[in-house]
């Protein structure tokens, strides 16, 4: 490679006339002007497309979808199949305190595979919009855990409290065998979980507010003591859970992303 340098010569006494000054080199016409490489510009999301964002799907929130898809089939059943059938199957899959005792691991999980209710209602909506929102901001595995962490501790915390009732004679004892099943306990710990990783402050507080007002007026009201009780713990678990699932987001935003 050639160095180009200028350099000083002296002056022949002979050569007369003024010096002439140096021309700037010439540009080549086919070599382009260097320029500053543009910015991305931000492409706006259609709204249809943030409208599917909330919805579940088979890659993007696999958990969700799969567990969704397996709720309406069990609705359907309970529904639409032998009455004396769906209450043997709900008798096997009911976490109450017998079947606790003899079955435990069993029924923690049957339990939460029916939903006691219409297939559309504010919990089966709520189960399809806080699941898919949580599992796209902690991923598929994440929102499993919390909702089996706030389905198994609510669930265990209730049945316990039934057999030390029936043990004082507060509670007669076909409370022993009274059905619990469904995904409510589950669903508000999702709720709480997700109010946490929610990146719009206000929105979180809305999102707790509503959800917290609903559940304490149902625990004033005592319609359902056992019930309303649990929703009360599944909420607080799911709060609980903030520290752990935000540990994970300020992990996963710091990590270096593929192009």
């Amino acid at each position: 490679m050639r160095t180009w340098a200028r350099s000083e010569r002296p002056t022949d006494r002979r050569t007369t006339g003024a010096a002439v000054p140096d021309q700037p080199a010439p540009s080549r016409p086919d070599q382009p002007a260097l320029s500053r490489p543009s910015q991305p510009e931000h492409v706006p999301v259609a709204p249809h497309r943030q409208a599917l964002r909330l919805l579940p799907t088979p890659f993007g929130t696999p958990f969700t979808f799969c567990f969704g898809l397996l709720l309406i089939a069990t609705t359907l059943l309970v529904e639409f199949a032998d009455p004396s059938a769906v209450t043997r199957l709900l008798a096997g899959s009911s976490a109450d305190v017998e079947n606790l005792k003899n079955e435990p691991l069993f029924v923690l999980v049957a339990s939460a595979l029916f939903h006691s209710g219409p297939l559309l209602s504010p919990f089966t909506i709520g189960f399809v919009l806080v699941l898919t929102a949580l599992e796209r901001r902690v991923g598929g595995w994440r929102t499993a855990a919390v909702f089996a962490v706030g389905h198994v501790l609510a669930t265990l915390a209730t049945q316990l409290t039934v057999a030390v009732a029936v043990a004082l004679d507060h509670l007669p004892e076909s409370s022993l065998t009274r059905f619990d099943y469904g995904i409510s306990y589950g669903v508000l710990a999702c709720t709480g979980a997700l109010a946490g990783v929610l990146r719009v402050v206000w929105l979180r507080w809305v999102l707790l507010a509503g959800v917290g007002t609903m559940v304490v007026s149902d625990l004033v009201s005592l319609t359902d003591p056992l019930t309303n009780w649990g929703h009360f713990l599944a909420l607080l678990i799911g709060i609980a859970l903030w520290p752990l699932l935000r540990r994970y987001q300020q992990r996963g935003s710091a990590a270096p992303r593929r192009a």
